[in-house]
Protein backbone atom coordinates (compact mmCIF):
# COMPACT_ATOMS: atom_id res chain seq x y z
CA UNK A 1 0.00 0.00 0.00
CA UNK A 2 1.20 3.51 -0.81
CA UNK A 3 0.93 6.17 1.91
CA UNK A 4 -1.15 9.24 0.98
CA UNK A 5 1.55 11.66 2.16
CA UNK A 6 4.03 9.93 -0.11
CA UNK A 7 1.63 10.08 -3.07
CA UNK A 8 1.17 13.81 -2.40
CA UNK A 9 4.96 14.14 -2.35
CA UNK A 10 5.59 12.64 -5.80
CA UNK A 11 2.54 14.45 -7.23
CA UNK A 12 3.99 17.77 -6.00
CA UNK A 13 7.40 16.97 -7.50
CA UNK A 14 5.74 16.26 -10.85
CA UNK A 15 3.90 19.61 -10.70
CA UNK A 16 6.78 21.79 -9.53
CA UNK A 17 9.80 20.10 -11.16
CA UNK A 18 12.13 19.90 -8.16
CA UNK A 19 12.21 18.58 -4.62
CA UNK A 20 12.85 22.06 -3.19
CA UNK A 21 9.87 23.63 -4.99
CA UNK A 22 7.61 20.70 -4.09
CA UNK A 23 8.67 20.92 -0.43
CA UNK A 24 7.86 24.64 -0.35
CA UNK A 25 4.41 23.99 -1.87
CA UNK A 26 3.67 21.29 0.73
CA UNK A 27 5.15 23.35 3.59
CA UNK A 28 7.68 20.65 4.54
CA UNK A 29 11.48 20.59 4.51
CA UNK A 30 13.32 19.25 1.43
CA UNK A 31 14.97 16.58 3.58
CA UNK A 32 11.57 15.49 4.94
CA UNK A 33 10.18 15.29 1.41
CA UNK A 34 13.21 13.29 0.23
CA UNK A 35 12.59 10.79 3.02
CA UNK A 36 8.96 10.40 1.92
CA UNK A 37 10.07 9.83 -1.68
CA UNK A 38 12.67 7.27 -0.60
CA UNK A 39 9.96 5.35 1.32
CA UNK A 40 7.70 5.51 -1.72
CA UNK A 41 10.42 4.03 -3.94
CA UNK A 42 10.84 1.17 -1.46
CA UNK A 43 7.07 0.61 -1.54
CA UNK A 44 7.08 0.67 -5.35
CA UNK A 45 10.13 -1.59 -5.59
CA UNK A 46 11.75 0.45 -8.36
CA UNK A 47 13.22 3.94 -9.00
CA UNK A 48 10.67 6.72 -9.46
CA UNK A 49 12.95 9.77 -9.88
CA UNK A 50 16.34 10.48 -11.43
CA UNK A 51 18.50 13.59 -11.13
CA UNK A 52 18.25 16.01 -14.05
CA UNK A 53 20.59 18.98 -13.66
CA UNK A 54 19.42 20.94 -10.62
CA UNK A 55 16.04 19.24 -10.65
CA UNK A 56 14.63 15.76 -11.03
CA UNK A 57 12.58 13.93 -13.63
CA UNK A 58 10.21 11.02 -13.36
CA UNK A 59 11.08 7.54 -14.54
CA UNK A 60 8.39 5.63 -16.49
CA UNK A 61 7.36 4.03 -13.19
CA UNK A 62 7.23 7.48 -11.60
CA UNK A 63 5.00 8.86 -14.37
CA UNK A 64 2.65 5.90 -14.01
CA UNK A 65 2.39 6.36 -10.25
CA UNK A 66 1.84 10.13 -10.56
CA UNK A 67 -1.09 9.56 -12.95
CA UNK A 68 -2.73 7.28 -10.39
CA UNK A 69 -1.84 9.65 -7.54
CA UNK A 70 -3.59 12.55 -9.31
CA UNK A 71 -6.77 10.47 -9.63
CA UNK A 72 -6.60 9.35 -6.00
CA UNK A 73 -6.06 12.88 -4.66
CA UNK A 74 -8.92 14.25 -6.78
CA UNK A 75 -11.21 11.50 -5.49
CA UNK A 76 -10.27 12.36 -1.93
CA UNK A 77 -11.07 16.03 -2.56
CA UNK A 78 -14.43 15.01 -4.00
CA UNK A 79 -15.09 12.81 -0.96
CA UNK A 80 -14.30 15.77 1.32
CA UNK A 81 -16.73 17.90 -0.70
CA UNK A 82 -19.55 15.37 -0.41
CA UNK A 83 -18.95 14.96 3.31
CA UNK A 84 -19.08 18.75 3.76
CA UNK A 85 -22.47 18.84 2.04
CA UNK A 86 -23.89 16.42 4.62
CA UNK A 87 -23.68 19.17 7.22
CA UNK A 88 -25.66 22.38 7.37
CA UNK A 89 -22.68 24.21 8.88
CA UNK A 90 -19.82 25.11 6.53
CA UNK A 91 -16.40 24.50 8.09
CA UNK A 92 -12.78 24.11 7.05
CA UNK A 93 -10.16 26.42 5.56
CA UNK A 94 -10.27 28.05 2.12
CA UNK A 95 -7.07 29.44 0.61
CA UNK A 96 -7.61 32.52 -1.57
CA UNK A 97 -5.16 34.29 -3.86
CA UNK A 98 -6.24 37.80 -4.85
CA UNK A 99 -5.05 40.95 -6.59
CA UNK A 100 -3.61 43.59 -4.24
CA UNK A 101 -6.43 45.99 -5.17
CA UNK A 102 -8.99 43.31 -4.27
CA UNK A 103 -7.19 42.64 -0.99
CA UNK A 104 -7.39 46.32 -0.06
CA UNK A 105 -10.85 46.99 -1.45
CA UNK A 106 -12.81 43.81 -0.72
CA UNK A 107 -11.07 41.48 1.70
CA UNK A 108 -12.07 43.16 5.00
CA UNK A 109 -15.73 43.13 3.93
CA UNK A 110 -15.38 39.54 2.69
CA UNK A 111 -14.03 38.30 6.01
CA UNK A 112 -16.70 40.19 7.94
CA UNK A 113 -19.46 38.65 5.82
CA UNK A 114 -18.04 35.13 6.18
CA UNK A 115 -17.81 35.52 9.96
CA UNK A 116 -21.52 36.40 9.96
CA UNK A 117 -22.57 33.61 7.60
CA UNK A 118 -20.18 30.80 8.52
CA UNK A 119 -18.49 31.35 11.90
CA UNK A 120 -16.46 28.12 11.71
CA UNK A 121 -15.10 28.75 8.21
CA UNK A 122 -11.50 30.00 8.05
CA UNK A 123 -10.00 31.91 5.14
CA UNK A 124 -6.32 32.48 4.38
CA UNK A 125 -5.07 35.02 1.88
CA UNK A 126 -2.20 35.27 -0.59
CA UNK A 127 -1.88 38.66 -2.29
CA UNK A 128 -0.57 38.34 -5.83
CA UNK A 129 -1.08 39.19 -9.48
CA UNK A 130 -3.17 37.01 -11.79
CA UNK A 131 -0.09 35.48 -13.42
CA UNK A 132 0.98 34.21 -9.99
CA UNK A 133 -2.32 33.06 -8.48
CA UNK A 134 -3.99 31.31 -11.45
CA UNK A 135 -1.22 28.67 -11.81
CA UNK A 136 -1.40 28.05 -8.06
CA UNK A 137 -5.09 27.16 -8.38
CA UNK A 138 -4.27 24.79 -11.25
CA UNK A 139 -1.54 23.13 -9.15
CA UNK A 140 -3.80 22.88 -6.11
CA UNK A 141 -1.70 25.20 -3.89
CA UNK A 142 -4.70 27.50 -3.31
CA UNK A 143 -8.45 26.99 -3.71
CA UNK A 144 -9.63 30.26 -5.30
CA UNK A 145 -7.98 33.02 -7.32
CA UNK A 146 -9.56 36.46 -7.75
CA UNK A 147 -8.11 37.87 -10.96
CA UNK A 148 -8.67 40.61 -13.51
CA UNK A 149 -9.00 40.71 -17.28
CA UNK A 150 -8.65 44.00 -19.15
CA UNK A 151 -10.57 44.65 -22.35
CA UNK A 152 -7.26 45.60 -24.00
CA UNK A 153 -5.40 42.54 -22.63
CA UNK A 154 -7.73 39.60 -21.82
CA UNK A 155 -6.49 36.97 -19.36
CA UNK A 156 -6.14 33.49 -20.83
CA UNK A 157 -7.60 30.80 -18.57
CA UNK A 158 -6.71 27.11 -18.38
CA UNK A 159 -9.45 24.70 -19.46
CA UNK A 160 -9.31 22.79 -16.17
CA UNK A 161 -10.90 25.51 -14.02
CA UNK A 162 -14.32 27.08 -13.37
CA UNK A 163 -14.77 30.84 -13.17
CA UNK A 164 -17.44 33.37 -12.25
CA UNK A 165 -17.55 37.09 -13.09
CA UNK A 166 -17.90 39.29 -10.00
CA UNK A 167 -17.99 42.91 -11.21
CA UNK A 168 -16.40 45.49 -13.53
CA UNK A 169 -13.82 48.12 -12.63
CA UNK A 170 -12.60 51.17 -14.58
CA UNK A 171 -9.20 52.85 -14.71
CA UNK A 172 -8.95 56.65 -14.68
CA UNK A 173 -6.06 58.92 -15.58
CA UNK A 174 -4.11 60.36 -12.66
CA UNK A 175 -2.53 63.70 -13.62
CA UNK A 176 -0.57 66.30 -11.66
CA UNK A 177 -2.98 69.12 -10.77
CA UNK A 178 -0.81 71.61 -12.67
CA UNK A 179 -0.95 69.76 -16.01
CA UNK A 180 -2.47 71.65 -18.95
CA UNK A 181 -5.35 69.12 -19.23
CA UNK A 182 -6.08 68.76 -15.51
CA UNK A 183 -9.25 70.85 -15.82
CA UNK A 184 -10.90 68.46 -18.31
CA UNK A 185 -13.91 66.27 -17.48
CA UNK A 186 -12.60 63.46 -19.74
CA UNK A 187 -9.52 62.82 -21.84
CA UNK A 188 -8.47 60.73 -24.82
CA UNK A 189 -5.10 59.10 -24.19
CA UNK A 190 -3.88 60.26 -27.60
CA UNK A 191 -3.90 63.84 -26.24
CA UNK A 192 -1.15 62.98 -23.72
CA UNK A 193 1.96 63.28 -25.87
CA UNK A 194 3.76 65.53 -23.37
CA UNK A 195 3.84 63.37 -20.23
CA UNK A 196 6.05 60.65 -18.82
CA UNK A 197 4.47 57.73 -17.01
CA UNK A 198 4.46 55.93 -13.68
CA UNK A 199 3.55 52.25 -13.95
CA UNK A 200 3.92 48.83 -12.35
CA UNK A 201 7.18 46.92 -12.32
CA UNK A 202 8.42 45.62 -15.66
CA UNK A 203 7.23 42.13 -16.52
CA UNK A 204 3.93 42.37 -14.64
CA UNK A 205 0.58 42.08 -16.41
CA UNK A 206 -0.37 45.59 -15.20
CA UNK A 207 2.74 47.10 -16.78
CA UNK A 208 2.18 45.19 -20.02
CA UNK A 209 -1.46 46.29 -20.13
CA UNK A 210 -0.59 49.96 -19.59
CA UNK A 211 2.15 50.10 -22.21
CA UNK A 212 -0.03 48.25 -24.72
CA UNK A 213 -2.98 50.54 -24.03
CA UNK A 214 -0.89 53.68 -24.54
CA UNK A 215 0.63 52.33 -27.76
CA UNK A 216 -2.84 51.49 -29.11
CA UNK A 217 -3.60 55.20 -28.57
CA UNK A 218 -0.64 56.17 -30.74
CA UNK A 219 1.73 57.03 -27.88
CA UNK A 220 5.30 55.87 -27.36
CA UNK A 221 5.34 55.98 -23.55
CA UNK A 222 8.41 56.84 -21.52
CA UNK A 223 8.24 55.15 -18.12
CA UNK A 224 9.78 57.42 -15.48
CA UNK A 225 9.16 55.14 -12.48
CA UNK A 226 7.83 51.62 -11.91
CA UNK A 227 6.39 50.63 -8.52
CA UNK A 228 4.02 47.84 -7.45
CA UNK A 229 1.50 50.02 -5.57
CA UNK A 230 -1.17 52.33 -6.91
CA UNK A 231 -0.95 54.44 -3.75
CA UNK A 232 2.76 55.02 -4.37
CA UNK A 233 2.10 55.73 -8.04
CA UNK A 234 -0.37 58.50 -7.12
CA UNK A 235 2.13 59.92 -4.63
CA UNK A 236 4.65 60.17 -7.47
CA UNK A 237 2.02 61.81 -9.68
CA UNK A 238 1.38 64.39 -6.93
CA UNK A 239 5.10 65.29 -7.09
CA UNK A 240 4.89 65.88 -10.84
CA UNK A 241 6.95 62.79 -11.73
CA UNK A 242 4.48 61.63 -14.37
CA UNK A 243 0.96 60.40 -15.08
CA UNK A 244 -0.60 57.02 -14.19
CA UNK A 245 -3.62 54.87 -14.98
CA UNK A 246 -5.31 53.88 -11.73
CA UNK A 247 -8.26 51.48 -11.30
CA UNK A 248 -11.03 52.85 -9.10
CA UNK A 249 -10.82 49.78 -6.86
CA UNK A 250 -7.15 50.63 -6.30
CA UNK A 251 -7.78 53.97 -4.61
CA UNK A 252 -7.67 54.14 -0.86
CA UNK A 253 -7.33 57.92 -1.08
CA UNK A 254 -6.25 60.58 -3.54
CA UNK A 255 -3.26 62.75 -2.50
CA UNK A 256 -3.35 66.52 -2.78
CA UNK A 257 -1.98 67.63 -6.13
CA UNK A 258 -3.53 64.72 -8.09
CA UNK A 259 -6.52 64.99 -10.42
CA UNK A 260 -8.37 61.85 -11.56
CA UNK A 261 -10.04 62.11 -14.97
CA UNK A 262 -12.10 59.49 -16.86
CA UNK A 263 -10.57 58.26 -20.10
CA UNK A 264 -12.32 58.06 -23.50
CA UNK A 265 -12.98 55.28 -24.43
CA UNK A 266 -13.27 53.82 -20.94
CA UNK A 267 -10.55 51.44 -19.76
CA UNK A 268 -12.47 48.51 -18.26
CA UNK A 269 -11.45 45.34 -16.49
CA UNK A 270 -13.53 42.41 -15.28
CA UNK A 271 -12.87 41.04 -11.78
CA UNK A 272 -13.59 37.30 -11.58
CA UNK A 273 -13.03 34.31 -9.32
CA UNK A 274 -11.85 30.89 -10.43
CA UNK A 275 -11.44 27.49 -8.82
CA UNK A 276 -10.73 23.88 -9.84
CA UNK A 277 -13.68 21.47 -10.15
CA UNK A 278 -12.01 18.94 -7.75
CA UNK A 279 -12.06 21.73 -5.13
CA UNK A 280 -15.77 22.27 -5.80
CA UNK A 281 -16.77 21.83 -2.15
CA UNK A 282 -19.25 23.59 0.11
CA UNK A 283 -16.64 25.81 1.76
CA UNK A 284 -15.34 27.01 -1.62
CA UNK A 285 -18.87 27.83 -2.77
CA UNK A 286 -19.48 29.72 0.47
CA UNK A 287 -16.52 31.98 -0.26
CA UNK A 288 -17.52 32.41 -3.93
CA UNK A 289 -21.05 33.41 -2.87
CA UNK A 290 -19.63 35.89 -0.35
CA UNK A 291 -17.36 37.32 -3.07
CA UNK A 292 -20.46 37.76 -5.24
CA UNK A 293 -22.14 39.75 -2.47
CA UNK A 294 -19.23 42.06 -1.67
CA UNK A 295 -18.48 42.38 -5.39
CA UNK A 296 -22.00 43.66 -6.03
CA UNK A 297 -21.49 46.24 -3.29
CA UNK A 298 -18.14 47.27 -4.77
CA UNK A 299 -19.66 47.62 -8.24
CA UNK A 300 -22.31 50.00 -6.90
CA UNK A 301 -19.67 52.09 -5.11
CA UNK A 302 -17.43 52.23 -8.20
CA UNK A 303 -20.38 53.39 -10.31
CA UNK A 304 -20.94 56.31 -7.95
CA UNK A 305 -17.25 57.28 -7.76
Amino acid sequence: MFGLDRLRAIHAVALHGSIAAAAAALHVTPSGLSQQLAKLEREAGQPLLVRDGRGVRLTPAGRLLVAHAAEILDRLTLARSELDRLHDEVTGTVRVGALPTVVDGLFPRLVQLLVERHPRLRITLLAGESEDTIPRVVHGDIDIAVFDSWDQLPTRLPSSITNRTLFEDVADLALPAGHRLAHRSSIELSELNDVEWVTWVEGSTCAEWMVQTLRLSGLDPTVRAAVSSFATQMSLVSLGIGAALVPRLGRSGVPAGVVLIPVRPALKRTISALWRPPADRASVHAVIDALDTVGAGAAAELERS
